[in-house]
Parts: C-alpha cells; sequence; structure tokens
C-alpha cells in the first residue's frame, strides 16, 4: 500500500530518512509496568515530489501521543520561558494589543507563555488537548480548553466569542496529522485585520545540520516555505513576513494574515523561499542524500561509547527529551552504554525511557554519581545544560554533544 501526502494528496515516493521501528517518543514507562512490552512503530519519513512538503510515512494517531498522562511541560526550560516572554513583549508593541485584544494559542501546554498575557491584562485563551498541562496552565490563570484545533472545533472558539486579533501556535503546525484541517480553522477564528504567527522548526536547518534526531512520531510533517505556501493559500492565508530563529536548532516564526488583508510582503518571504530552492528541497537528489550523514553520526557515537566504555569510564545522559529518544533508538542504546539520564521534570523522574528502559532521575544525581561524561540529548539547549552542570568539570567530567556531529567539551 502507498501511502499518500498529507498535503496534496499525491503519492509518497521518495524516502528522506528511514529510522527503522521506534517507540513513541514521550511513552516513558511507569515502574509498575516494567513487566510489560512496548508498541513500536515505524519511523520513516519522505519527501511528496509534488509539493515538497516532508512528513512520515505513517504512524500512530495524534491520540497516541496527546493524553492525560502526557509529560512534556515546556515551563521546565528556563531558556525556553525567555523566548516566549521576549515574544509577548514583543508582539504586543507590534500588533498595539490592549486589555480590548483577544489572544489565542493553540497547543498552549502548560501556560508558558499565556501567561505573559494576563500579566500584561489582554484576554488569553488557551486550547490545549492534554489535560496534565491543560491544569497547570489554570494554576498560571490561563483559561484552557481542551482540545484539538480545526475546522468544527475553530467555529466552537469563535461561537462563544473569541474571534481572534492574534491566533499564535508554536511548535505545533508539525505536530497536527490532518494539516488541511489545521490551517482551515484558523481562518474562522481571525479578525479581517487579525494575523496569526506560527513557529516551527525549519527543514531547511535541519537537513544542513542532520537533525534526524528531530524526526519523531509526533512530528507528522518537517516544514519548510516551498511545502506551506500552498497549504496557506488554499485556505485563504498568506504570509507577509517570516523571522529566523535560533530556537530547536533554527526556527522560522512565520506571519500570517487573510489573504485580502492589507499587510505589505516584506523581502525575507521570498529570500527564504530562495534560499531553500538554492539547497535543493524541492529536488530529490538532496533529499536522498540526506541519509548518509545519519548513519555516519550514529557510527560516531557508537564508536565513541563503546571505546569509553571498555576505558572503564561512566556515562549519563542529560534530557529525557523526544529527540533523544529518537537518537537512542535508532542507534540501540541501552542502560549498558549509558548509567541513566537526568530530567528537571520530576514527572519524568523514576520512569524509564521508552524502547531504552534508561532510568530518569533527578540532576542531582549527576553531583552524586559524577560521571566521566554527560552527553547532552536535547543538544539544542545545550549552552543551558552545561550552564546548569558547570559543576562536573570540578572532576573532570566532559560533555558529549552528539548533533550535528559528535563534540567532546570539557
Amino acid at each position: 500500500m502507498i501511502a499518500h501526502c498529507r498535503s496534496c494528496g499525491a503519492p509518497l515516493t521518495q524516502t528522506v530518512c528511514n529510522l527503522g521501528l521506534s517507540p513513541i517518543s514521550n511513552a516513558f514507562i511507569k515502574p509498575e509496568d516494567t513487566g510489560a512490552g512496548e508498541m513500536y512503530f515505524p519511523l520513516k519519513a519522505c519527501a511528496c515530489e509534488n509539493c515538497w512538503l516532508v512528513q512520515l510515512e505513517s504512524g500512530p494517531s495524534s491520540d497516541a501521543h496527546f493524553h492525560d498522562d502526557y509529560l512534556y511541560f515546556s515551563s521546565f526550560s528556563a531558556s525556553w520561558l525567555d523566548h516566549a516572554h521576549r515574544y509577548v513583549e514583543a508582539v504586543t508593541a507590534r500588533l498595539k494589543l490592549t486589555s480590548s485584544s483577544k489572544v489565542v494559542e493553540v497547543a498552549s501546554n502548560d501556560g508558558y507563555l499565556l501567561q505573559y498575557f494576563v500579566k500584561a491584562g489582554i484576554p488569553a485563551l488557551g486550547i490545549e488537548p492534554t489535560r496534565s498541562t491543560a491544569a497547570a496552565a489554570r494554576l498560571k490563570g490561563v483559561e484552557t480548553r481542551e482540545m484539538f484545533f480545526g475546522r468544527e472545533t475553530a467555529r466552537v472558539i469563535a461561537d462563544s466569542g473569541w474571534t481572534v486579533d492574534l491566533l499564535l501556535g508554536n511548535n505545533v503546525l508539525a505536530h497536527v496529522p490532518d494539516i488541511n484541517d489545521f490551517v482551515a480553522g484558523m481562518p474562522i477564528v481571525l479578525k479581517p485585520n487579525g494575523i496569526v504567527t506560527l513557529e516551527f522548526p525549519h527543514l531547511l536547518n535541519l537537513i544542513a545540520e542532520n537533525q534526524f534526531d528531530t524526526i519523531y512520531h509526533e512530528h507528522y510533517s518537517y516544514l519548510s516555505m516551498i511545502a506551506l505556501t500552498p497549504i496557506f493559500a488554499r485556505h485563504g492565508l498568506r504570509v507577509f513576513d517570516i523571522e529566523q530563529l535560533s530556537t530547536h536548532g533554527g526556527s522560522l516564526r512565520v506571519y500570517l494574515c487573510h489573504t485580502a488583508a492589507s499587510y505589505l510582503q516584506t523581502p525575507t518571504v521570498q529570500r527564504i523561499l530562495n534560499a531553500e530552492q538554492t539547497a535543493g528541497l524541492d529536488t530529490p537528489q538532496r533529499f536522498a542524500s540526506f541519509a548518509k550523514g545519519v548513519t555516519a553520526t550514529k557510527r560516531q557515537l557508537l564508536t565513541f561509547l563503546i571505546d569509553a566504555k571498555e576505558r572503564g569510564k561512566s556515562i549519563a545522559g542529560y534530557g529525557a527529551a523526544a529527540k533523544g529518544n529518537t537518537l537512542l533508538n535508532y542507534c540501540g542504546i541501552r542502560s549498558d552504554m549509558i548509567d541513566f539520564v537526568v530530567d528537571k521534570n520530576p514527572a519524568k523522574q523514576g520512569r524509564l525511557l521508552p524502547g531504552s528502559r534508561i532510568p530518569v532521575r533527578s540532576p542531582a544525581e549527576v553531583g552524586l554519581s559524577r560521571p566521566d561524561y554527560l552527553l547532552i540529548l536535547p543538544w539544542n539547549i545545550q549552552d543551558e545544560v552545561m550552564a546548569d552542570m558547570a559543576d562536573i568539570r570540578t572532576w573532570g567530567g566532559q560533555f558529549v554533544v552528539p548533533i550535528p556531529t559528535l563534540r567532546v567539551i570539557s
């Protein structure tokens, strides 16, 4: 059976990266469930040769990821909170938002961002399907509705009085299985002169920087402006500005409006499209060559870990992140190579990583165990991690960063 493109419906024939079978990246294992089996799913990314949307060929439904026991809480990253705060200040000034404005965030998680609008007296509503994070958002004073976003729920939101000046979504567009339904909901809740901002990791960086570990089942799509422009146009939206961000290994923040709105397009929009075309993101040859870097990284990391263990060295990991679980499972790394992983999120501590079954502990365990190497799995926040864990240098410990190529940092 041939899979078809989530955007245009064309058959998917171009493989970008095949990472084999993998468990769901955020399906952490409770201690009482260690005797149970795990579900593994194909993890294969393909490119549509008609519209060039990169996407998973197949995978579990969104209900398998976003549920009552969802464990990703945005507020545990200090750098991400700072990023959100700066965005709120900038967009409030740019759009002249006031107490008479309305803001909705899709995939609002634990209120990490909307809390700053609330503190500024700007009415804000979060749309979040996971009960655990929605409850955390309400504790911050953020009104939150537990639902997935699409055409039908957008009508419900609009009919309840929430047509908005600003609709935003950070790192959600890649997470939706039906990208057309999701985008189609946007103009329904948007005022005639309202804007949408969407942030997402840029496919250009994923390919150029060998960021294959950002491929996991929660990410149904891997996004470029080449692929997104026709999707937006299909649903009455157009991009009028783009900002390039350093977050998540290199992201875009796109500004959208109704097709007929008066916002002028900035030169950055065409510049990004030109850069993608120059990089070959609309050619099969560029995607075909990507897999070579993936396998090279796997060999580098395994060689390092095996050599370190042969020399009697101890190795711990930092960050029970989804991208880390992709890396560990693709490389076949288990607790015989990495003793444990630490994470700030108490909800993850005491559990085991999916697939690899490596135990997750508190960051304090690093100071107690004094590992020779600390493998930074969320490499996108490596500066934050190295600052937090700087004490490892007192016993001669070193940091290891696996992406885009393996580096050992003293």
